[in-house]
């Protein structure tokens, strides 16, 4: 599996290149700046890619915006951002692409390097991985229909997030199937969302939910 890097510090890119060179990756590219990382993409053709919200020379949000750009110029790109913060505007942009192949984790929570590989492949293949902070705060500043679940559905809805199945859910969170299941149609109906999807369908609404608020979020701000 072929990726490109877009990391300006160059002892944490060296170490995910020997890390993911371990565990069956290939890393054709690493790049310090936006540019430079969509250069690699069209170069390239990654299978995968991982982007740094912040890059030179502002050190801003120059990693995600070449982000959104990737996948405009690429549709369907998958990219995993791994970055210190959590940047609204263009998180929002780039998680309401329904096609998948999505994700965003915090280099602060990544604790096991089992974890981070399984998202960089459930991403590769057109899944979703996303930190239950990154969601937190993304719905946060919609605030709205969120505010209407109980603490057990946001719950289940940050793991679904995550790109969990049912038995996962329930696993973690020690309840039945039967009880995520109900879980799972309750929070559909309070963000007016079809109850009637599965699988990865399921985070595709959560994430047309976070792109239908998007606009009007940004407006505000």
């Amino acid at each position: 599996m072929r990726v490109v890097i877009a990391e300006d510090n160059v002892l944490l890119a060296s170490g995910l290149e020997l890390l993911l060179g371990s565990q069956g990756f290939e890393v054709v590219a690493i790049a310090a700046d936006a540019p430079g990382f969509l250069t690699a993409v069209e170069t390239h053709r990654p299978d995968v890619t991982i982007v740094d919200v912040r890059l030179p020379p502002a050190f801003r949000d120059e990693g995600i915006r070449a982000a959104v750009q990737a996948r405009r110029d690429h549709p369907g790109l998958p990219v995993l951002v791994l970055s210190q913060y959590v940047e609204q505007e263009y998180a929002g942009r780039l998680l309401s692409d329904t096609r998948g192949g999505i994700g965003y984790l915090l280099k602060d929570r990544v604790s096991r390097i089992a974890e981070f590989t399984d998202a960089l492949r459930r991403v590769a293949a057109g899944g979703t991985a996303m930190d239950p902070e990154v969601i937190t705060q993304l719905l946060a500043v919609r605030g709205d229909p969120v505010d209407a679940l109980t603490p057990r559905e946001r719950e289940v809805l940050a793991l679904m997030a995550e790109g969990h199945n049912n038995a996962t859910i329930a696993q973690r969170l020690v309840i039945t199937e039967n009880a995520v299941h109900k879980h799972i149609g309750n929070v559909f109906h309070k963000l007016g969302l079809s109850a009637g999807d599965s699988g990865h369908r399921r985070v595709r609404a959560v994430l047309a939910y976070l792109r239908r608020h998007g606009g009007a979020s940004a407006q505000a701000g």
